[in-house]
C-alpha cells in the first residue's frame, strides 16, 4: 500500500533519481533538470503520483497495459504462480506453465504458427526472428541468402540487429558503423505512396532473390515513425511477394498484436501467415517484460539435425515461470471478458475524435485505426518542432500522460478502457488540440 511523500521525502527520491538512474531517451541535460512525474501506484487507467493526484495513462505506459494497471486476475496469477515457481532454466527443463502457453499461443495465433522461442522483450524477439531466417538459408541450401528488406520509418526495437533493420535516424544513426546493411524501401511519404513501396520490395526481391533471407514488417501501423499507417491490401502485398520468391515474412506484431489494430493480430485482417511473428508488450499486458518469437513448421523443421543445425540462440529467461502465467491469464481474460469484441465501440469514439479535428488550421493530418489515435501537428516522424511537446505538456495539467512522436500526438489506452473515461479523455484532448498554436 503506498503512502504519501511529503515534499522533503519526494526531494530526495528526485535526488536519487537524478544522481543514479541512466533514463531512456532522456539526454543527461534534461534528466538533470526536469522535473519528473513520482508514480507510487496504479490501477485501471490512472497512474497516481506520490500525493494521490491521479492521471490518466493515454499511452497504455508505452504501448503496454492493454488491460489497464493492476487487473485483479493478474495480480491474483501472480501472487499464486509466486508460490509455486518463479523461474528455471529453460535447456533441458521444461514446466507446466511454459508448455500450456506454448500451445495456447498456436491457438490463437494465425494458422500455422504452431512453434515459439521466448524471450524478454520486443528487441530479443525480433533478433531471434532474425537469426533464424538467417541461420534457416545457411543450412538449408541457400547460404547465398544473408540480406533482409525493410521498409523506410521502421522501428523494431534498440539492440544491434533490431537497430539495422529500422530506419529512424535518431535511433540508430550514432551506431550506423556497427550496423548490418539493409535494403530498404523508400518513404511512402515520397510520390506514389505505399503502392510505390510495394513496387520497390517486387523489384528488389525479384532482382536479388537469391540474396533476401526475409522481409520484415510492422504490420499496418509503423507506431515510433509516428502512427503512419497502411492499408491490409498493401501488407498483403507485401506478404505476396516473399511468395513468389520464396522467402520469410516477419511480422513485428510487438505493438500491433494482442488487440490494438481492432484484432488479435494485424496480419488477421490481411488473411495472411508470417513465417515468424515478433510478440510482447501487450503479451503480459505490461506486468512482466517477457516476448515471444513464434514459426511455422517449415522454419522449425529447417533446424532438425544434428548439434551443427542447432538454433544458436538462448537467453536466461527463456520461459520464465512467472511471465508465462501472466501470459496465460492474458489470453484468458482477452476470451472470459470478451476484450477484442469491445474493441469496435472503442474505435468509433477514437476514429469520430480524429476526424472531428481534420480541419483545424493547425492540424496537417489525422488517422485512427482500433485502439489508435493520432493528429499530425507538424510533418510526421519522430522529429518536430515542440508543438506534439506543447500539447502534451499541456494535457498534463490537466492529468493527462501522454509523449509526442515528434509533433505526432496520438493516443493508445488500455482497450477495456470504461466508455466514460475514454470520452473524457477525447473531450479534453479536443479542447487542448482546438486551442494549441503553432
Amino acid at each position: 500500500m503506498w503512502k504519501p511523500l511529503s515534499r522533503a521525502e519526494r526531494d530526495a527520491l528526485v535526488a536519487r533519481e537524478r544522481a543514479h538512474i541512466w533514463p531512456p531517451y532522456t539526454s543527461r541535460d534534461r534528466h538533470e533538470s526536469h522535473d519528473p512525474l513520482v508514480i507510487v501506484s496504479a490501477e485501471g487507467s490512472w497512474l497516481v503520483d506520490e500525493r494521490g493526484g491521479r492521471h490518466f495513462d493515454a499511452m497504455g505506459s508505452w504501448w503496454t497495459c492493454t488491460l489497464g494497471h493492476r487487473h485483479p486476475r493478474l495480480v491474483a496469477r501472480v501472487k499464486a504462480q509466486a508460490d509455486v515457481l518463479f523461474h528455471v532454466a529453460a535447456g533441458g527443463i521444461t514446466h507446466p506453465e511454459i508448455a500450456l502457453l506454448a500451445e495456447e499461443l498456436a491457438t490463437v495465433a494465425p494458422a500455422g504458427l504452431v512453434r515459439t522461442h521466448f524471450s524478454d522483450d520486443g528487441s530479443t524477439a525480433v533478433e531471434v526472428a532474425s537469426k533464424v531466417a538467417f541461420q534457416y538459408w545457411q543450412q538449408n541450401g541457400r547460404p547465398t541468402r544473408k540480406r533482409f528488406i525493410a521498409l523506410a520509418g521502421a522501428y523494431h526495437g534498440d539492440t544491434l540487429g533490431a537497430m539495422s533493420l529500422a530506419s529512424i535516424e535518431e535511433f540508430r544513426g550514432t551506431f550506423g558503423p556497427l550496423l548490418f546493411d539493409v535494403i530498404r524501401a523508400p518513404h511512402p511519404s515520397e510520390n506514389g505512396g505505399w503502392d510505390r513501396v510495394v513496387s520497390h520490395v517486387r523489384e528488389a526481391c525479384l532482382k536479388e532473390q537469391d540474396a533476401i533471407a526475409g522481409l520484415i514488417v510492422e504490420p499496418l501501423v509503423q507506431g515510433a515513425s509516428g502512427m503512419r499507417m497502411h492499408d491490409a491490401g498493401t501488407l498483403r502485398a507485401l506478404f505476396d511477394i516473399t511468395r513468389e520468391i520464396d522467402t520469410f515474412f516477419i511480422a513485428d506484431e510487438v505493438f500491433t498484436g494482442y488487440g490494438r489494430t481492432g484484432s488479435m493480430w494485424a496480419c488477421d485482417q490481411a488473411g495472411i501467415t508470417p513465417d515468424l511473428m515478433c510478440i510482447a508488450k501487450g503479451y503480459t499486458a505490461g506486468v512482466l517484460p517477457m516476448a515471444a518469437t513464434m514459426s511455422t513448421a517449415r522454419v522449425y523443421d529447417g533446424f532438425k539435425g544434428g548439434a551443427d543445425r542447432t538454433l544458436m540462440h538462448g537467453h536466461t529467461f527463456c520461459g520464465h515461470a512467472l511471465g508465462a502465467a501472466v501470459a496465460r491469464e492474458v489470453l484468458a481474460i482477452y476470451r472470459d471478458e470478451k476484450v477484442l469484441e469491445g474493441i469496435a465501440v472503442r474505435a468509433a469514439m477514437i476514429a469520430s475524435w480524429t476526424e472531428s479535428l481534420r480541419d483545424l488550421p493547425i492540424v496537417k493530418g489525422v488517422r485512427a485505426l482500433g485502439m489508435i489515435g493520432a493528429i499530425d501537428l507538424g510533418e510526421v516522424g519522430y522529429g518536430g518542432n515542440g508543438v506534439g511537446l506543447r500539447v502534451c505538456a499541456e494535457a498534463a495539467k490537466r492529468r493527462i500522460h501522454m509523449r509526442p512522436l515528434g509533433d505526432t500526438v496520438y493516443i493508445t489506452p488500455r482497450l477495456n478502457v470504461p466508455l466514460d473515461e475514454l470520452s473524457w479523455l477525447l473531450d479534453g484532448l479536443e479542447d487542448l488540440v482546438r486551442s494549441a498554436r503553432g
